[in-house]
């Protein structure tokens, strides 16, 4: 059996409650493919995750956007694993590049993230990315080899990882890594799964896209052959995230 499609919507930190109603409201009124053709998650705020939890049609999960390293107590601000598990949210995206770079999150650190989240029975969206000067420089797959890597080392099953490939320069800023370069860095992450991790494991993970995707570029996108979905950022909080998710129907 294939790969499943699989489109994320990362609210970050944006919305009030009507916005976040009106989002809810197009998603349930949207017409999207049925559950077995794309796997569809939308992670809102933390302090509107119930209600968006309570409020969308069951087709679409949710997810938080970080979780802490470890079980609950005095850290304040943060949000542990268990309390997700208690609310029912069954995935969270770790490592994101706004966490990594503004929060000075290291490789190690999403790798111990992404464990402690899959050890509470949490799923994960683990994300990677170059920056800029990484790309230009030549050291596009050293970079994100060596963040997977970090997640490889402190986890034994992927089978609830799901790989976020997000060049830093595209996210936001309207650039976007054209499909042959977003095909070449997935197939080069399977490549590495293959050779460090197993054969099974690079078949059978999902290796999706984030990097100012939209209703224009997610077919030709989503259509190349090591690209199994997206992660999307602003468009998500749009109604053209209906068509970015339709475009699952290009793997069909």
């Amino acid at each position: 059996m294939g790969r499943k499609f699989f489109v994320g919507g990362n609210w970050k930190c944006n919305g009030t409650k009507d916005e976040v109603k009106k989002i809810v409201s197009t998603l349930n009124d949207g017409q999207v493919p049925s559950a077995d053709v794309v796997e569809i998650v939308v992670s809102p705020p933390f302090v509107f995750i119930s209600c968006v939890k309570t409020e969308l049609k069951p087709h679409f999960q949710v997810a938080a956007q970080n979780c802490w390293v470890n079980k609950g107590g005095a850290f304040t601000g943060e949000i542990s694993a268990e309390m997700l598990v208690n609310l029912g949210i069954p995935w969270v995206i770790i490592g994101h590049s706004e966490r990594r770079a503004l929060f000075k999150e290291s490789n190690e650190f999403v790798g111990d993230k992404v464990a402690y989240a899959l050890s509470q029975g949490l799923k994960v969206i683990a994300c990677v990315g170059e920056t800029l000067e990484e790309r230009e420089a030549g050291t596009t797959m050293k970079v994100v080899a060596a963040q997977t890597k970090a997640i490889a080392d402190k986890i034994s099953s992927w089978d609830n990882v799901v790989l976020a490939y997000e060049p830093v320069w595209a996210i936001g800023t309207g650039k976007v890594a054209s499909p042959a370069q977003a095909q070449e860095v997935h197939a080069d992450l399977r490549k590495w799964l293959e050779t460090n991790v197993k054969a099974d494991v690079a078949t059978s993970t999902r290796i999706i896209y984030g990097g100012s995707v939209n209703g224009s570029n997610c077919k030709e996108l989503g259509g190349q052959k090591d690209v199994d979905g997206f992660l999307v950022g602003g468009a998500s909080l749009k109604p053209e995230f209906i068509d970015i998710i339709k475009a699952a129907e290009v793997k069909k």
